[in-house]
Order: C-alpha cells, then structure tokens, then sequence
C-alpha cells in the first residue's frame, strides 16, 4: 500500500490527545451515601475493573478514529502490479482503427459505434485538465496534436470510417511520438482495434517501457468474406481485336463454402463475357475471364461480384491501354541513308503496317530530344556510335525504351563496346566465318510465346556464314533467344533499366546469313516491336503513397496535369516530378474512393489510373484476447495490458490503472463506524 500524500502521516501524532485526555482524568466525583456499607468493597472492585475496560474501548476507538481520519487524508492506494502512481498531469493517446472492418458487427452493434463509446469511456476517467491525441488510420494532421476531453469528444464524434491502414507498429510509433513530445511523466497510450491479423502478423514492434499500452479488442459476430484480391493478364502486351485472358484471383476469407457465385467483367462500362465459380472455405482460386478489346485507347476496367455485409472489396479496377499505333526509329548507317534501298528489309516488314509505324534516320541527323517519342529504336549496320549517342541511347533504355542492334560488318568494335558496357551487357570481341546455323529457340521467351504452333527440334532454322563472338559475362543479365550450334549466341536479350536491349551477331546483310529471308525473321522483329509498348501497371492502391510512372508521357513545363473521374466529379492537381525527361505522379492522400481515374492535360487524357482499397483489411481473421496476451509475452513486453471494454466498466478499470485502487474512501467508514462504536459505548454502558 501506499500513500498519495504520505506527508499527512504526521498527523498521526495526534493519538496523544485521546490517551491524554485517559491519562488525566478529570470527572468530578460525586459523594454517595449508603446505608449499608456491608458490600462496599465488593461493588467497588466489580466498578473499577469494568469502568477500565469500558476506557480502554474508548481510548481504542478514539485512536482508531483519528487514525482512518489521518489515512483518509494521506489517501492510499494498492498500486497495480507495485508499480508507483505519479502524481501530476496525465498526457493520453487513444488509437481508433477506423478501417473497413470495423464496419462489421458485434452483439452491441457496429464495431466502429462500440469503438466511439469506449473511447468516451476512457476520457471520462481522467481529469478534466488532462490532455489527449486521438489517432486514427488517416494519420491526418489534426490528429498529430493534444486537445483537451471537449476537443476530444468534438474529433470523436466527426470519425468516420476510412480506406486508410497502418500496422500497429506505425501506430505505436505515431502515439510514441505525441507523447514523448509531451513533456510529462505519465504517458498512456489506447488502442481499440478488432486486432486484425493482418495487421501485427510480421510487424515487429519496437516497445517504448515509459509509455503504459492498454489493448482494447472489439470482436465482430460472423467474420465472414468473399472478395476480389488481384488481377492480371498473361501477356504484358495488350493488342486490337485480339483474345485477351484476364487472371482474377477471388480469396474465401470465411468458414463456409461458395458455389454457383457469378463474377462480371466490365470494360469501358460494357459487360464482357461473365463467369461463375465454385469455392472451398479458407482457399482461394484463380478464374480466367476470357474477353476481346474492340478499341484502341486507355480501357477502363472492372471485375466485380456481390458479397454481404462486408462489400467494399467486391469491385476490383484496372486500367490498361491499346496502342493505335506503335513508333519505331530505325538509325541508318550514313552511308547507306544516301541510297532509297538501304533498308529494304525493315521497309518491307513495316513499311505496309497499320500498327507499326517505322521512321528512317540518318546517324547524323538524330534530334536526340525525339528520342522518347519512339517505343523501339534499331541501330541498323553503324560502323560506330558516338559518344553523344550511347548516352542518350542509355538513358532511352533506362527509362523505358528497347533497342535493337544489328552491327555493321565494319563496325568499330571500341565504339559499340563503349555503349554495351553501360548496358552491363556482353559487347562484340571478333569476327568468326567459319559456317554454322541457329539451333535453338528460347520458346519460353515472351516475344516467341504462341508464335509457333509446333516446339520440335526438327525445325528449319537460319544459316550463319559469319557472325560476331560475344564476350562472356557471367554477370551480365543475358537471356540467349536464339543459339548457334557452337554454343554462340545469334540473338540476346538484355534487361537494362526498364527497358530492354536486343543483340543480334549479325548485320542484316545476306553475306552474313539468310535470316532476312527466313521465316523466324518477320515474328522476331515484330514481337520485339510489340512488346516495345509502354507497360503500364494495371491498378494502385489508396493510402500507398505509390509513385505513378509515365512511360510515355514527357513534360514541356507550360501544361498543367489533372487527375479526374467519370464516374464521379472528382479533379486535383497532383504532384509531378520530372526525372530523365519522364513525369512520375504522386497523388498523396488525395484519392479517397476506387475507381478508374485518368491523367489528362488540356482535356486530353494521358493515360488510365485505377485505384482499390487496400485488400489487407479483406481478410476478417482476427486474434482473441487470450492470443493477444500470449502473443505480447512472448515478444517480452511488461507495459501492456489487454482490456475488455465489453465485461468490465472501462472507466473504473482505468481509474484503478491510473491511480492504483483507491482506500480513502474505506478509510472514512472505518473512520465513522468507530465513531459510532464509541458513542455506543459511551450512551449504552453504564459503569
């Protein structure tokens, strides 16, 4: 036990006045006069041994009086587990997971309105003067700050639910921050959440022992859900009146089975084909929505399904988009630039194509700033590239870009090494004319996927009359496309930055092979302009502070970039940096609600953005408060209790935590019975 204000404890000195006052006796005596004196001696024996019994009641109830009287005052306390109450201001940091699920519901109700009252409850039993910080998932910067318990009650009452989510170490270091700053000793943190597991599971909480944490789990009745986790295609590359496969991965995050459940398929607000699909509990599956994109231009998308009660991850959005027309440069040796047939076979591959588009450059006239304006750059038969040009060709690549190298048969071999080893690539060391032939596909390649209806090893392949030795870099990230018997590599494939870069051992000259005339030469070519397109990710996530990359969109610095929605009447300004020429976006916080979105400048729009909730808040599977205790003791931590704000009255609990169990209270009727109890002895024994 101990004493709020133990310097009352000097007024225990006042147990002298009673055994004074028994000390010092001072009734007069009043003179009796017997008749019969036989019996004196006896009666006054049997007088004096009760009347000193009788005192000494007195004496003791008086000094017990005085005593509970002086406790009461001192005002003690049973701290909890020994540990000292400090007096002073308190500073309080309650935590309230307005995430989405905590639109689930309880026995008492929706577990955000259970959440508001214990909140409430837990400002109620603290002083009036004390301060406070309500933290939610937004983070936002009002909620940085302490407020007295009526700007507390005001925040409380204008919280909503969010798409927001923070682990609760971020939590914890948010509230550690507040209080810390504070400047007082006595530090509580609250956190009311339904203790997801997604949001502890692989977090590892950093444990601050001058700040007391209390846990206050909510549990919701049925955590049942069904819901649309992600999506992708199977090619990288979205192509005009083609069959597309889109991949949706549907989770069962529930104890019961699904069957007969029909998902949709929405583009540009059309109903594609629709499917349904059966699912175990607890599993997920991956369904393939089949479909055709019958328009060029940004395709807005969505998968959805129904599920009740929880239903904001019943929509998924997406965003792709369908090329009208893909750019090629082709740089021309200046010599052969002078003659109308210098490039007859890349002519006649594109020349006719309505996807393809293909402009001829002579090496010495190449406007390096139109430059990120083409998707794939080939560097057909230079005898040497300067300096100027690898640079500008390296940063093409980097950012985005893919190259493809067809080397001159008098190629300055210093030159091009120069530029390949800033790809971290192979280069060209020699000339081999001894004869050979391909013998290998990489079918597994992208660029060669569904281009041959047969993977056998008979297949007819083009011969090699010379070709260039390449170096061997164990380091480099080759991928060998196409093989030559001697174990040489014909084609290789190099990722560089975010683009990539294509080697061939051969000009296109046909003293060096026939592979211009072979069949394997129209699909190589034009798959590697295919996948030249831009790749643009399908959808972001709210509240992920992601950085949106704009693979082809560049910045003169005079327009202004707007995000808008058709769907609703949504528009902002986001943030926008230029790196290498490129515009990276960033929206911040400022996307609240999923959906497609579009970047646009003068009204024209850019490129598709798709956001969706955070799916980490789908999964409803949540620890019990028996789990959470054993969890947190065996990560050591000494300064957390686990509350249960449904069993128990949250106010008198934390008044017991904040100030120990109060005993002033039992110490005034103690006080007041041996008050009594000497009254008694004084009115109803007589001596």
């Amino acid at each position: 036990m101990k004493f709020v204000n133990p310097s009352f404890l000097y007024a225990l000195f006042a147990f002298a006045i009673p055994v004074i006052i028994h000390l010092f006796n001072f009734r007069r005596y009043k003179t009796v006069y017997f008749t019969n004196v036989r019996f004196l001696k006896e009666v006054q024996l049997e007088t004096q041994s009760r009347s000193r019994l009788k005192h000494l009641l007195v004496l003791l109830a008086r000094i017990l009086t005085v005593a509970f009287l002086v406790f009461a005052f001192a005002q003690p306390y049973l701290p909890l587990d020994n540990k000292k109450i400090a007096a002073g201001e308190q500073v309080v940091s309650v935590y309230i997971d307005n995430s989405f699920s905590m639109d689930a519901v309880s026995k008492s109700g929706r577990l955000m309105d259970e959440a508001k009252k214990l909140a409430t409850e837990i400002v109620s039993a603290y002083k009036p003067s004390d301060r406070f910080q309500l933290l939610t998932n937004d983070f936002e910067g009002r909620h940085q700050r302490l407020v007295n318990r009526e700007e507390f009650l005001q925040l409380l009452d204008e919280l909503k639910l969010s798409p927001g989510f923070k682990n609760i170490q971020q939590v914890v270091s948010r509230q550690a921050d507040v209080l810390n700053n504070s400047g007082s000793k006595n530090k509580t943190a609250f956190l009311i959440s339904d203790f997801q597991k997604s949001i502890i599971d692989k977090t590892e909480i950093k444990n601050d022992t001058s700040i007391r944490i209390n846990l206050l789990p909510v549990m919701a009745e049925e955590r049942n859900n069904l819901y649309i986790d992600s999506c992708w295609f199977t090619s990288p590359v979205r192509r005009l009146n083609q069959a597309e496969q889109l991949y949706v991965r549907i989770k069962n995050s529930s104890d019961k089975d699904y069957e007969n459940i029909p998902v949709k398929l929405f583009v540009n607000n059309q109903q594609k084909t629709p499917a349904s699909f059966n699912l175990k509990a607890n599993s997920h599956l991956d369904t393939v929505l089949s479909f055709v994109t019958t328009e060029a231009g940004i395709q807005s998308a969505r998968v959805e399904l129904n599920d009740y009660p929880v239903t904001f991850d019943d929509k998924f959005y997406f965003s792709y988009n369908v090329l009208k027309q893909i750019p090629v440069l082709s740089i021309n040796a200046a010599d052969k630039a002078k003659s109308d047939n210098s490039n007859p076979y890349l002519r006649s591959l594109f020349g006719r194509d309505s996807v393809v588009v293909l402009t001829n450059s002579d090496e010495t006239h190449i406007d390096y700033s139109t430059l990120n304006n083409y998707r794939l750059i080939i560097l057909n038969e230079l005898k040497a590239i300067s300096s100027g040009l690898s640079q500008e060709l390296n940063k093409f690549a980097m950012n985005g870009g893919n190259l493809v190298v067809f080397p001159s048969d008098q190629a300055d071999l210093n030159s091009y090494k120069e530029l390949l080893v800033g790809f971290s690539s192979n280069y060209y060391e020699q000339i081999d004319t001894v004869n050979t032939k391909v013998e290998q596909i990489n079918y597994a390649a992208d660029i060669y996927r569904d281009v041959f209806e047969k993977k056998s090893g008979n297949i007819d392949l083009p011969v090699v009359f010379s070709h260039y030795v390449f170096s061997k870099n164990s380091r480099s990230t080759e991928e060998n496309l196409l093989r030559l018997q001697d174990g040489n590599s014909f084609l290789s494939r190099y990722r560089v930055g975010k683009g990539q870069v294509y080697l061939f051992a051969v000009p296109l000259s046909i003293t060096w092979s026939n592979f211009t005339k072979h069949a394997v030469f129209v699909p190589t070519l034009y798959q590697a302009a295919l996948y030249s397109q831009p790749q643009y990710k399908l959808f972001y996530t709210i509240g992920g502070d992601e950085v949106i990359e704009t693979p082809s969109i560049t910045s003169n610095g005079e327009g202004v970039f707007k995000l808008t929605s058709a769907d609703v009447k949504f528009e902002i300004i986001p943030e926008h940096r230029v790196v290498d020429g490129k515009v990276n976006i960033f929206v911040h916080e400022q996307v609240n609600e999923p959906g497609n979105y579009f970047l646009n400048m003068d009204k024209e729009n850019l490129m598709g953005i798709a956001f969706n909730y955070n799916r980490s808040e789908s999964d409803l599977s949540a620890y019990k408060n028996e789990e959470l205790k054993a969890l947190f003791e065996t990560k050591g931590f000494t300064n957390i209790n686990i509350l249960d704000g449904t069993s128990q009255n949250i106010t008198a609990v934390l008044s017991e935590i904040s100030e120990g169990k109060k005993l002033w209270k039992l110490c005034i009727i103690f006080a007041l019975v041996f008050i009594a109890f000497e009254i008694a002895l004084l009115r109803f024994w007589r001596s």
